[in-house]
């Protein structure tokens, strides 16, 4: 059996795990009443809504990003990389900052949570409609 790394953080899903919590102190001490702090309970909220929006809009980007540079700017190979990258990297902080407005906090809305959301998806779409695009372009 392979070694895990034990470097690597679990991923963890934060609403399913406060509920896992919750039922395991309630089972635990049936007699109390459990009070759940409102108020930590609306910062994770706040931050999964912001993640959420960051992540479509890094969807709607990947699209736009991909048609504009293969159809109106006709960039392709290595020049066409590049431009993703930047995209890629850049957008996320002017859309968290110039048109969302969020606050920059060292503790709760870091770097890490601008650029992590919709990496994956990022990639996916800005490859789909590039390679696509690109192939309508060369049978025409």
């Amino acid at each position: 059996m392979p070694k895990e790394d034990k470097r690597k953080p679990k991923r963890v899903n934060i609403k399913k795990e406060r509920q896992r919590l919750l039922k395991e102190k309630r089972k635990s001490h049936p007699e109390q009443e459990i009070i759940i702090d409102k108020k930590s309970t609306k910062k994770i909220d706040i931050r999964l809504e912001k993640e959420t929006k960051l992540y479509w809009i890094r969807a709607i980007t990947a699209v736009l990003s991909g048609l504009l540079g293969r159809l109106l700017f006709g960039i392709f190979g290595f020049w066409l990389l590049i431009w993703m990258l930047c995209f890629w990297f850049l957008t996320p902080f002017f859309v968290s900052f110039i048109i969302l407005k969020y606050q920059y906090d060292k503790e709760e809305w870091n770097w890490k949570n601008i650029i992590k959301p919709g990496i994956g998806i990022y990639f996916l779409l800005f490859m789909i409609i590039t390679v696509v695009t690109h192939t309508f372009l060369a049978f025409i």
